[in-house]
């Protein structure tokens, strides 16, 4: 059973004196209703589950009204066996994008305060805009991931404990014993390769076998590439599923890998495929990282519309999308050619974008000045380099002496901890601590 972040939050949830209505929001398959089922057993004496695409009958139940007598009504017509205790029953509503009423009820399920009611779904970024009455102010939200990196450790049996003493190494600026390095690298790159769809991960803790995970993650792909055609409207469904396959060639192999319309197509223009990508953004299948024209704070007022970086939900669906070959380069290191550095750069962003974090970077054509990620905390700005070996980072040397905004960078390598002119260099497993 996969240890996950998530387990804490909804217990804190639960735990507030007043609540909302949670809404629990991600991709397919990162483990929603897992969790929520796991959490509303554990929790509660009465877990009533309703899963609109599983029983579509089930929306009739919000036909009519929805104040929260009538619904409990409705739904002990439904499962006879059902008690609904207030205070002591879970209701969850899965794929709650299937049913515009159930969405809008939420409002009324929080006034009432006498249930506690999840919903989750994984197109609600798609779907929720056309729900009659959206119940701003009412719901909470929790963004759920595929497994992070931590999470990746705790099921490799790396506990919590040990990550916190390599965590010493980060914060005291000290080198790592050869041997808690090499483990904890082995890791990062297992990671690289498996990546966090938890039916993957459950499937190497299972049998530690690779050919088995490159067959879950291509049945995950194919799944991901099936909700596009099912979910998008006629007119973007090809151009989606286009600028979703590109994005291994987008990524992987070159210099600067800012996201390409005459990538996706010959002879392709924003005008055509922008769209398409805003879908898969609020489908919660890509992410971006956007540049920025000055590093200031705030980063957000000099991000650039036309000029990002476009990057899986989760980096195994880009290990997907190579030949299975690539998963021995990974975790043997023995790449060739440019690959490994956007590699890492992929897994970077698949961890701080899991953290919670907005991603942008810096590249100027003039100087050629470069960063990989620029994050913004208590309103700093962090700069971070990406290294697949240990070279040197002339670019971030340069913005942090002539930056006013900026007290320290980062630079992750294939290598060990050191820390000069405000630059503290670390191994790539160390992402996970910024």
């Amino acid at each position: 059973m996969l240890q996950r972040k998530i387990d804490r939050l909804l217990l804190d949830w639960k735990n507030q004196s007043s609540k909302k209505s949670l809404i629990v929001d991600g991709a397919r398959q990162v483990g929603k209703t897992f969790a929520i089922k796991r959490f509303g057993e554990a929790y509660y004496d009465e877990l009533f589950y309703v899963n609109f695409k599983e029983t579509p009958s089930a929306v009739e139940n919000f036909t009519g009204d929805l104040d929260v007598d009538t619904l409990i009504f409705n739904f002990k017509l439904q499962k006879r066996k059902a008690k609904l205790v207030a205070g002591k029953t879970l209701i969850v509503l899965d794929e709650i994008q299937e049913c515009e009423q159930a969405i809008t009820s939420l409002k009324f399920w929080t006034i009432d305060g006498r249930y506690d009611v999840i919903a989750s779904g994984s197109m609600l970024g798609i779907d929720y805009n056309r729900a009659s009455s959206y119940p701003v102010g009412y719901v909470e939200n929790i963004k759920m991931f595929g497994l992070d990196f931590e999470e990746f450790l705790w099921s490799q049996g790396i506990d919590e404990t040990m990550i916190s003493k390599v965590r010493g190494y980060f914060d005291d600026r000290k080198e790592v014993p050869d041997a808690i390095h090499n483990k904890f690298m082995s890791m990062f790159r297992l990671y690289t390769a498996i990546g966090g769809m938890p039916e993957v991960v459950w499937s190497f803790v299972q049998s530690n076998d690779m050919a088995k995970v490159d067959k879950i993650q291509r049945e995950l792909l194919n799944g991901y590439l099936f909700d596009i055609a099912h979910y998008a409207s006629a007119e973007e469904k090809i151009k989606a599923e286009k600028c979703y396959t590109s994005l291994a060639k987008q990524l992987l192999g070159k210099e600067n890998p800012k996201f390409q319309y005459k990538e996706v197509e010959k002879g392709g223009r924003a005008q055509k495929f922008f769209s398409s990508l805003e879908w898969l953004i609020r489908a919660n299948i890509i992410f971006m990282s956007y540049a920025v024209t000055d590093i200031r704070y705030d980063l957000t007022d000099y991000s650039s519309d036309t000029i990002f970086r476009v990057y899986t939900s989760d980096v195994s669906f880009l290990i997907a999308m190579r030949d299975y070959a690539i998963k021995k380069e990974i975790i043997q290191n023995s790449f060739t050619g440019n690959t490994k550095g956007g590699i890492y750069e992929c897994v970077a962003a698949d961890i701080l974008a899991k953290k919670g974090y907005k991603l942008f970077f810096y590249r100027n054509e003039t100087t050629k000045r470069e960063l990989d990620f620029l994050i913004q905390k208590d309103g700093c700005i962090v700069p971070i380099e990406i290294k697949s070996g240990n070279t040197k980072a002339k670019s971030l040397n340069s913005i942090i002496e002539k930056s006013t905004d900026i007290s320290i960078g980062y630079k992750f390598v294939d290598g060990n901890v050191g820390f000069e002119n405000n630059i503290l260099t670390a191994p790539l497993y160390m992402i996970m601590f910024v």
